[in-house]
């Protein structure tokens, strides 16, 4: 009797062992899937242009060498356009979540006659896509003045400072979004607590409020820095001084004009992709456990 029993419930959870296997499978392929330019980018970054040429890209290398990557540092100034990015990064990712965190807190926190509309306001930001202000917003930068500390030219185009501001004017609506939605699920008695000891609102929102969402506040810093750091389109439209163009930008360095070496493109790409891989692994831990906020309430 035992083993028909068994046999029985062996037979009753194959489906759903079926179904567990299925699903590994599919997110197998689709991690391979994921994986697979980059690891092509890889393994291309490591041979020379005269071995891919002759054998095809698809073949296996003749030799694997580092020369791509010492040629990718020299002739993209790496270093340089590097300093940029992080010009134009650390403060952009800075500002835009203390200023989000800032207005989320205001609307999640406190009930007000524009609470609602205000954030309506901040997300449908988010679907505004930035093509249609492209002439509109170059007109303006020609026309708005910088004081001479900020600008070298007395107006916001052409300046880091330009760049800075676009990139917190698009990035704010989703980062309030995001923030005021995790500072709801946050008891409402920790304010009527501060507000009872005496905390004033800025008190409150520094020393309670903030310090609880660090978790969403990390998973938001690797995003920004990763959009951020790999936007290339409003440098090439706010920008024409080659010398100021951020990270991205070195790899129009690496393009000739009568030939492209692929082969060091790839290797070019690799080490700009190496700082955003560093941000991630840094706030792993972090950034998983923003991304799963709330996924085990209920």
């Amino acid at each position: 009797m035992s083993g028909d029993a068994a046999a029985r419930g062996s037979r009753r959870m194959s489906p759903r062992r079926l179904r567990r296997a299925s699903l590994h499978a599919f997110l197998i392929v689709i991690s391979l899937l994921w994986l697979f330019p980059l690891a092509f980018a890889l393994y291309t970054s490591f041979r020379p242009y005269s071995d891919t040429a002759a054998k095809g890209y698809f073949s296996l290398p003749s030799v694997l060498s580092l020369e791509n990557y010492q040629n990718a540092w020299d002739q993209a100034n790496i270093p340089h356009y590097l300093l940029n990015s992080l010009i134009i990064v650390l403060p952009s990712v800075i500002l835009v979540l203390f200023l989000a965190s800032m207005m989320a807190f205001v609307v999640s926190r406190y009930s007000w006659r524009f609470n609602v509309l205000f954030l309506m306001l901040f997300t449908a930001a988010n679907l505004l896509p930035p093509q249609v202000i492209i002439t509109p917003l170059f007109r303006m930068y020609l026309a708005l003045p910088l004081p001479p500390f900020l600008s070298d030219n007395g107006l916001f185009y052409d300046q880091f400072v330009g760049i800075i501001m676009i990139h917190i004017s698009f990035q704010l609506g989703f980062c309030t979004f995001v923030l005021s939605n995790y500072m709801k699920t946050l008891p409402k008695e920790l304010n009527e607590a501060a507000v009872v000891d005496g905390a004033s609102v800025w008190t409150t929102y520094s020393r309670v409020i903030l310090p609880l969402t660090r978790p969403a506040l990390a998973a938001l810093a690797v995003l920004q820095t990763v959009w951020v750091y790999n936007d290339f389109f409003w440098a090439l439209l706010l920008m024409k001084t080659g010398d100021k163009y951020p990270m991205t930008s070195a790899l129009n360095n690496l393009k000739g004009q009568f030939f492209t070496d692929n082969n060091l493109i790839a290797a070019g790409s690799i080490l700009v992709a190496i700082p955003t891989l560093i941000v991630f692994f840094a706030l792993q831990r972090q950034f998983i456990s923003g991304l799963t906020l709330g996924s085990t309430k209920g």
